[in-house]
């Protein structure tokens, strides 16, 4: 409480002050935008791109999206936090949840923490090896890891400490690049972190780093997201080549011949049935049940065609954010959700 007072009162100290920056707590309407603002229509979409989903302990939607903040179902309203309100940044690339109940987000202006009550902020100042956030991973210790667009660095609660990876050829059809980018981290059943970088996947465990790359069957170096099934098999969403899954050494590329088109794809997830989601640009959106894909698409009911993130509900339900927003899984159908929902 000292130091939170501390902070909002602008009282600086280097024997007091924590890492971060904390906002004003967003009770009382604090969070709300600004009140002579024309409110949208009702059934617009939340945002026109809606690029991360994570829901809370406390049964809370949080909504990552590429302009307008981190907007909050809260079970009753939707709320939108952004600059005015104390968030980092517009633009939401990440959102984890720690042990303790704390959400934390990725965004283009650094790491930032909810707690329930406010907001604190992150950037280089207090370590953080870049502002530009990609990615986020708790890892078994309780320890943050932290992707940005000049590497990993990971947080053991009071301070950053850099971890070292290869640099790698930035790549220019890609709109953010850089040699030391690094777009997913993920911990594998054994304890292990992967990596998804513009040079393959790194993956870690504890002493040494191992990289995987095209010369070993990847489908191709720029890595987007990194997930685990089942039956210890890594799958590997890429940029410019699909999907394609690694089993014991053996590289496996997801084709056309499996049914599967295209090739830029964002990101991967397993649902509580072990099944593995993940959407590819102008295609679609892909469910492998463990045998085939099936495809989902327009007729479907999904409207758009750069889905970029799945999420599970605690009640099981499947939601997709991308272009056009919010989307969610009724039986076999897909339906849009706008600022009024549908939410339960």
């Amino acid at each position: 409480m000292v130091l939170f007072v501390l902070t909002l009162l602008g009282i600086a100290s280097a024997c007091v002050k924590p890492p971060g920056v904390t906002s004003a707590a967003i009770n009382n309407g604090a969070n709300r935008p600004d009140a002579d603002a024309p409110a949208p229509p009702p059934d617009d979409p939340i945002s026109q791109f809606v690029r991360r989903i994570h829901e809370d302990r406390r049964g809370h939607m949080w909504l990552g999206t590429n302009g307008d903040g981190v907007a909050r179902w809260n079970g009753e309203a939707l709320e939108y936090f952004s600059l005015a309100q104390g968030f980092s940044g517009v633009a939401v690339r990440a959102i984890v949840e720690g042990a303790d109940g704390s959400v934390w987000f990725g965004t283009e202006g650094g790491l930032t923490k909810f707690d329930g009550a406010s907001f604190t902020n992150y950037t280089v100042r207090d370590g953080l090896v870049s502002d530009d956030v990609w990615c986020l991973a708790f890892d078994r210790r309780g320890e943050l890891w932290v992707g940005t667009l000049q590497g990993v660095c990971r947080f053991d609660g009071a301070r950053f400490t850099p971890f070292e990876l290869p640099e790698a050829e930035p790549d220019p059809m890609v709109g953010v690049t850089s040699a030391r980018m690094v777009r997913s981290i993920t911990e594998d059943r054994a304890g292990r972190l992967w990596f998804g970088t513009n040079g393959g996947a790194y993956v870690y465990d504890g002493k040494l780093l191992r990289n995987y790359n095209e010369a070993d069957g990847l489908s191709n170096d720029n890595v987007n997201s990194i997930v685990e099934d089942r039956n210890g098999r890594f799958w590997f969403a890429t940029h410019h080549n699909g999907v394609c899954y690694l089993d014991g050494e053996t590289f496996t590329a997801v084709t056309d011949a499996d049914g599967v088109e295209g090739t830029e794809v964002w990101d991967l997830f397993m649902d509580r049935a072990g099944e593995i989601w993940f959407p590819v640009e102008n295609s679609g959106l892909y469910r492998f049940n463990g045998k085939t894909f099936q495809r989902y698409r327009e007729a479907e009911g999904l409207t758009s065609n750069a889905i970029q993130c799945t999420h599970q509900g605690r009640d099981g339900r499947l939601w997709f954010g991308g272009h056009r927003g919010l989307f969610r899984l009724e039986g076999e159908a897909i339906v849009a959700v706008t600022r009024v929902g549908p939410w339960r």
